[in-house]
């Protein structure tokens, strides 16, 4: 049997029932070589691998688990997106929210506090708005068109994490979002603690700020509408170069004036010059790349 086949069982009965896997692994097994042998042609088994579908979706068949949460077009998208934020997003910022208070507080019983809290509260959040916009485009009458249809090149390598460029978009999603986190959290709580025992923010929270927050925002939004829509299109792509303009402009132009550190903070820390152009031309290389793969990918 082809590493191809073994690969789509795999992906299926890893989804069922212990009971049952067994029973169905024979029975797709024994389905697809009778199939592929009767057409006899050399994309024969691709045909019937992309005509069976997704095997998130097969699985659910055989388990008798009707896929209602999100709905059946966008569900396994949906599902792969969590697994992505819950198995490791949650966690690596469970664990920097903890460090930080550890250096902070020096306190056992604080610093479990702060994972439990964020636990909670960043699970909740990263549930939420990926539901959010999953039911909302699930729910527009598009749903099905923008649903692109399940390939065999979508399959992960030997049963590793799902392909077809959906882990890596989820994965930009979750750093985009991270960022924005980030630069939010240190203006609130101002971390760093000057010699004089002030505490400052390490960002100077300028006007521009606010636009930088927001453009990261829209790319990470943007980036779970193209997972839950299946790819790229001409209209998405340039919602996400107007997102990377609003994020990398008022980036790159803060850099260049030496306001991106807060001036209590450099006081303290000696940045070289060197560092504020290399940064602004690296933001605005970086961000215009990511701009032109999307317009690629959507034509």
């Amino acid at each position: 049997m082809s590493t191809l086949t073994e690969r789509y069982v795999h992906e299926v009965v890893r989804r069922i029932p212990g009971d049952q896997r067994a029973e169905v692994a024979d029975e797709l097994h024994a389905t697809i070589a009778d199939t592929v042998e009767a057409r006899g042609t050399p994309q024969a088994e691709r045909d019937v691998l992309a005509e069976m579908g997704d095997p998130i979706r097969l699985a659910a068949r055989y388990a008798d688990r009707p896929l209602t949460l999100i709905g059946p077009e966008l569900y396994p998208a949906y599902l792969r997106l969590m697994a992505v934020l819950l198995a490791a997003v949650l966690p690596l910022t469970v664990a920097a929210a903890v460090a930080l208070d550890v250096l902070d507080h020096d306190d056992a019983g604080s610093a479990i506090g702060t994972g439990i809290g964020t636990l909670f509260a960043v699970g909740a959040q990263l549930v939420t708005w990926p539901t959010v916009v999953f039911a909302l485009v699930e729910r527009s009458r598009r749903s099905a068109a923008l649903a692109a249809p399940w390939t065999p090149d979508d399959l992960p390598p030997s049963g590793g994490p799902s392909g077809g460029g959906t882990a890596g978009a989820c994965a930009s999603a979750a750093w985009n979002a991270l960022l924005v986190a980030l630069i939010v959290w240190q203006h609130t709580a101002r971390p760093y603690r000057t010699d004089g025992g002030e505490r400052v923010e390490v960002l100077l929270w300028s006007g521009w700020m606010g636009p930088i927050v927001a453009g990261l925002a829209g790319m990470a939004l943007l980036e779970l509408v193209r997972v839950a829509a299946g790819g790229w299109s001409l209209r998405l792509a340039t919602a996400y170069a107007a997102a990377g303009a609003v994020f990398a402009l008022p980036l790159a132009w803060i850099l260049y004036r030496h306001e991106f550190f807060d001036p209590a903070f450099l006081a303290d820390v000696t940045v070289a010059p060197a560092f504020y152009t290399v940064t602004a031309l690296g933001v605005l290389a970086v961000t215009a790349g990511d701009v032109f793969r999307r317009f690629r990918r959507a034509v």
